[in-house]
């Protein structure tokens, strides 16, 4: 039994996920104890510093070495805040970092992610060991790097008799489809990012409330909108939908310039901002019912979504009429808190890598093998084995 931090920030720029969990393993599956969670909002400075430069901002090496220590201290405050009062702490950290860039591998080409954060710096903060940079092994083998927790949802939500979907919808969505029993048959399992989350959706409400806004709380003003299905079945052209797993992507696909390019396509419907909106949610929906039809082996029993977009309603209930009768549900339904998906999933990644078990599933990625994922850092140094 051993007690892990996992921290993330996704690429909403939201704010820093951490959960505090006790993890018990045997030789076929992890049990997970939540003992705390809470986001850790980024100050706004900060926020818009990551953001202009997850949009294209070039900045000195200077500027990104401020930034890459910034954002490691506010994880390491986040790490130290969510174990306080808690007894026995926490011996591990595992950190995603913060993504600002993401090339998807290509043919003849190996991808490249960068996440700021440095393990080593947060190690030293909290004197704990921290396992971060968990995407680059998984690209040196040929893989996407992404999506990344794939093996941890069959772990953890697989069920004995149902086909499930695992639909995380960040500022991009991603899919883990698991096959019954999932852990037994791990060479059925797919993955891939299914296109925009919630990344166009943001972008749009702090455009259209001059920055008062930074995202649509419960989808309320997209619902008093109606989309426009020409346009959703435009948009749906883009080379990335058609592109078959695995695949991922992020904003530097789907960022400022995308939405642009949306909103020019829009112009002469002569649509409202609600209507925009709305039209924006199909098209996250949209995305994932096509991708869903045309690259599962079968469509699923149960769709549990997790992520910031799992509270937005209408996107919920857009989803459900898509895919009816197929339920819609969330992972917290099925007891994995659907806010802290991902930091638990990481702190789980940690407990394997310090376990000197692989992290990656190559059927997901693209990885040419199933390697360890993360360096390791000790308050004493670091020590990184691939």
């Amino acid at each position: 039994m051993v007690r892990v931090i996992g921290l993330i920030s996704g690429t909403s720029v939201d704010g820093i996920d951490a959960a505090f969990v006790e993890i018990k393993s045997s030789s076929t599956s992890v049990q997970i104890q939540l003992i705390a969670a809470q986001t850790y909002p980024y100050s706004p400075e900060l926020r818009s510093q990551i953001l202009r430069l997850c949009g294209g901002e070039s900045i000195s090496m200077a500027e990104l070495a401020q930034l890459d220590d910034a954002i490691a201290i506010a994880f390491a405050q986040a790490a130290r805040a969510i174990q306080g009062g808690f007894e026995p702490g926490a011996t591990l950290i595992g950190s995603h970092g913060q993504t600002v860039f993401h090339r998807p591998q290509k043919e003849n080409q190996l991808g490249y992610s960068l996440q700021l954060g440095r393990g080593a710096v947060i190690a030293q903060l909290t004197n704990l060991t921290t396992v971060s940079n968990f995407r680059v092994a998984d690209i040196a083998a040929g893989g996407q790097g992404a999506p990344l927790v794939s093996r941890v949802d069959a772990d953890i939500l697989s069920h004995p008799t149902y086909y499930r979907c695992v639909q995380n919808i960040g500022g991009i969505g991603n899919v883990t489809y698991l096959p019954p029993d999932a852990l037994n048959c791990s060479e059925q399992i797919i993955g891939w990012d299914t296109g925009p989350g919630n990344s166009l959706l943001d972008l749009a409400v702090q455009s259209f409330s001059h920055g008062t806004k930074t995202y649509d709380q419960d989808g309320a003003w997209a619902a008093q909108g109606t989309p426009c299905m020409s346009l959703v079945e435009q948009w749906l052209k883009q080379d990335f939908f058609q592109q078959p797993p695995p695949k991922s992507t992020g904003r530097e696909l789907f960022g400022q310039d995308y939405l642009q390019q949306c909103l020019t396509a829009a112009q002469p419907y002569n649509l409202s901002e609600a209507d925009l909106l709305a039209t924006l949610t199909e098209l996250t929906t949209a995305s994932i019912e096509q991708s869903y039809r045309q690259f599962l082996p079968q469509m699923p029993d149960q769709v549990l979504l997790c992520g910031g977009g799992s509270h937005n309603l209408f996107l919920k209930q857009s989803l459900q009429k898509r895919l009816n009768p197929i339920p819609v549900m969330t992972t917290s339904e099925v007891g994995m808190d659907a806010n802290f998906k991902e930091a638990i999933a990481f702190a789980v990644l940690a407990y394997w890598r310090s376990q000197g078990i692989v992290g990656n599933l190559p059927e997901v990625t693209g990885a040419k093998t199933a390697v360890l994922l993360g360096e390791i850092h000790t308050a004493w140094g670091t020590r990184v084995v691939r």
